[in-house]
C-alpha cells in the first residue's frame, strides 16, 4: 500500500472506512494528470478513464463536503469547487441588468436636460413640411443637433415603431443594415447592436453602435433614451468603425387638439469615432435626421394611407 499512501499524502488522510481499495483504482486512472499530464492528453483519454476521471472528482467533492479532505491550494484538482452556485450566477446576472437599467435611465435624464436647455441653440435648417434642425456646440466643434416635427401617429404608436419594433427598422429605413436587440434587459430597457448601411452619399461612412436603449412614459409622452455601452460578448467588430451614440433621446407627446398625431423632438448626440473633419460630421448628422424622419413618414403612411402628408 505504499504506492497509495504516498499518492494520498498531497491531500490529506481519507479515512479508510470510504473503501480505499475502489479509491485507489480510481486513482491510478488520474495519477498522471495530477503529476502534470497536459490538456491534450485529458481530451484523448479513452472511455474508461474519463469515467474514472469522473467518479473520482465525484468521490473527492463528496469527501470534502463532509469536511474529511481538504486540497492544497496549488492542487490541479480545486476547479471542481470553483463552480458558482445557481444563487451566484443569478445574482450575477441581476448586477449586470442592473447596471444596463441604470445606464439606460441616466443616459434619458441627461439627454432631456440638454434637449430642455434653452441656452445656445441655433437654427441648422429648415424643411418646406415644416421640420426644423437646431444645433448647440458641446466642447470643442462638436454639436448636438436636435429635431422637432409632427408626425400622423400617436406617440403609442411610435413607441411600439421605435422601440418594440426596432429590429424591423432596417426595412423602412435603408440607411440602416441591420439592428438585433441583443439582451432583453427588461420590457423598458434593452441592449442592442446596429449596424448602418453602406449607401450612396453617406459622407460618414458605415459604422457600428452598440448601445442602451430605455424607455419610460410620462401621462401621455413617451420618452426614448440612449447611449453607447459595452458587452463583453461583442466587442468592436472588423471591419467596423464603432461609433457612439449619446446620451440622446426622443420625446413623443401628442397634439392638444390631435390626440392621434404626435410631436415629435429628437436629440441626436453623437460620436462618429474615425478620422473625419469635424466641419464634415456637422453637416452629415441633421441631413441624416431629416432623411430618418422622412423614411419614418413613409413607414407611417403604409399604415394610415387616408393621412398621407
Amino acid at each position: 500500500m505504499e504506492p497509495l499512501s504516498w499518492s494520498l499524502s498531497f491531500s490529506g488522510s481519507i479515512k479508510a472506512s470510504r473503501g480505499l481499495l475502489v479509491l485507489a483504482i480510481m486513482l491510478r486512472a488520474v495519477l498522471k494528470l495530477c503529476c502534470g499530464i497536459t490538456y491534450p492528453h485529458l481530451r484523448s483519454m479513452t472511455g474508461l478513464q474519463r469515467a474514472a476521471l469522473a467518479a473520482f472528482g465525484q468521490e473527492i467533492t463528496h469527501l470534502q463536503s463532509r469536511g474529511r479532505m481538504a486540497l492544497p491550494a496549488w492542487s490541479s484538482l480545486r476547479w471542481t469547487q470553483k463552480t458558482e452556485p445557481a444563487e451566484q450566477k443569478s445574482a450575477a446576472l441581476a448586477d449586470e441588468d442592473v447596471f444596463y437599467q441604470r445606464q439606460g435611465e441616466a443616459a434619458l435624464d441627461e439627454a432631456l436636460k440638454i434637449v430642455e436647455s434653452e441656452d445656445g441653440w441655433k437654427l441648422e435648417m429648415s424643411e418646406e413640411n415644416g421640420d426644423v434642425i437646431y444645433s448647440k456646440a458641446l466642447t470643442g466643434n462638436r454639436k448636438v443637433f436636435r429635431l422637432e416635427a409632427e408626425l400622423n401617429a400617436s406617440p403609442e404608436e411610435l413607441h411600439d415603431i421605435l422601440f418594440f419594433r426596432v429590429e424591423e427598422m432596417h426595412e423602412w429605413n435603408p440607411s440602416i443594415r441591420r439592428i438585433r436587440v441583443l439582451k432583453h434587459v427588461s420590457r423598458d430597457t434593452v441592449v442592442t447592436h446596429e449596424v448602418s448601411a453602406e449607401t450612396a452619399g453617406n459622407l460618414i461612412g458605415q459604422r457600428d453602435f452598440l448601445s442602451v436603449r430605455h424607455s419610460s412614459r410620462s401621462e401621455s409622452r413617451v420618452y426614448l433614451g440612449g447611449a453607447a455601452t459595452r458587452l463583453e460578448s461583442l466587442p468592436p467588430q472588423h471591419g467596423f468603425v464603432r461609433a457612439e451614440d449619446g446620451p440622446t433621446c426622443i420625446i413623443l407627446h401628442p397634439l392638444q387638439d390631435r390626440p392621434d398625431r404626435s410631436r415629435f423632438i429628437w436629440l441626436l448626440n453623437m460620436d462618429v469615432k474615425g478620422w473625419l473633419p469635424q466641419s464634415l460630421v456637422n453637416k452629415a448628422l441633421p441631413r441624416a435626421q431629416a432623411d430618418f424622419t422622412k423614411h419614418l413618414r413613409r413607414r407611417l403612411a403604409t399604415q394610415h394611407p387616408e393621412n398621407k402628408s
